[in-house]
């Protein structure tokens, strides 16, 4: 099988973190550049911008746009018009409509593109979706809190317009919760909790139902500090199911089921892959679109300043 070569488009955080040594454990796919105006990766090539890339000779068949997402939706669009297979961190870019146009570009273009919703590939979700697919399922709750100082430092992109605040580690919690649901969910209310000095909300608690009136709540918050939460419980009337770990480990009654080390990115890396391999695109924007609901019905509360 040959190699697909594939160049990190923004080099910070989660592409150190996450995206590189993911490439280097999944057969089949090859890093060979690094895009970003500042970040290098010592033994690769590098390039300030998408398009001094496209002009260079380094043959490269896709990117992986790791850019904050206020810039993501313009740099797919020109990787796919280079003829660039093309993977979407989370979320996808800035706005729904901004992804939608991608997908007439890549079909025309016969390019994958890949919106990767890494929490899915969590090893305890899959097992959880099959789980509740059999049951009746009373109430689920959703408790997603973390210390964006330790998981976002100095990245103040994320508070700005389209940065989306604590809804970029809050729709982690919602890809799973579209995943694993066998009815769609749909956001109700909305309470978002704003800094003054910021455009995007450092809390926020949602109310969602589907169409058997499941009542579902959400709890998000970016000021959790010591121990951090990533749990979602469904109540069934056979018992309650518990992620936990961010989708890492699944319990049922207390009896654990999965405890399973993380190899989110890994899995996001075979899918690629696969969906390169026969052209095809996976582009779900259903997590996206209830955080755009929640922005849309939710009530805005200013809260006092927050400094990093």
């Amino acid at each position: 099988m040959t190699e697909l070569r594939v160049a990190i488009v923004g080099f910070g955080k989660i592409a150190r973190d996450q995206h590189l040594a993911a490439i280097a454990a999944t057969d089949g796919v090859a890093l060979v550049a690094i895009v970003d105006p500042h970040a290098v990766h010592p033994g690769l090539p590098h390039f300030a911008t998408l398009d001094d890339l496209v002009r260079s000779d380094v043959s490269v068949d896709a990117v992986a746009i790791c850019t904050p997402p206020q810039v993501r939706g313009a740099a797919a669009a020109a990787a796919l018009a280079a003829g660039k297979h093309v993977l979407l961190e989370k979320p996808p870019a800035v706005g729904v409509s901004e992804v939608e146009a991608l997908i007439p570009m890549a079909e025309r273009g016969q390019r994958t593109l890949f919106a990767a919703w890494h929490s899915r590939f969590a090893p305890a979700v899959e097992p959880a979706r099959q789980w509740l697919a059999s049951r009746r399922i009373k109430s689920v709750r959703i408790n997603w809190k973390e210390d964006v100082r330790v998981w976002h430092p100095g990245q103040r992109w994320i508070w700005e317009a389209g940065g989306f605040g604590v809804f970029d580690p809050g729709i982690n919690a919602l890809s799973i919760l579209t995943h694993i649901l066998p009815r769609p969910p749909f956001v109700t209310a909305a309470h978002l909790s704003i800094p003054a000095n910021c455009a995007m909300p450092i809390a926020a608690q949602l109310s969602l139902s589907d169409s058997s009136g499941l009542p579902i709540s959400a709890e998000f918050d970016f000021r959790q500090t010591g121990p951090q939460s990533w749990d979602i419980v469904a109540e069934t009337e056979t018992g309650s199911l518990t992620l936990s770990g961010g989708g890492r480990r699944l319990s049922v009654g207390g009896d654990v089921l999965v405890d399973a080390m993380e190899a989110e990115y890994r899995g996001i890396y075979c899918r690629f892959v696969e969906l390169m391999s026969t052209g095809a695109s996976d582009v779900d924007l259903t997590p996206f679109q209830l955080v755009a609901d929640a922005f849309m019905l939710g009530k805005r509360e200013t809260v006092e300043a927050f400094e990093q």
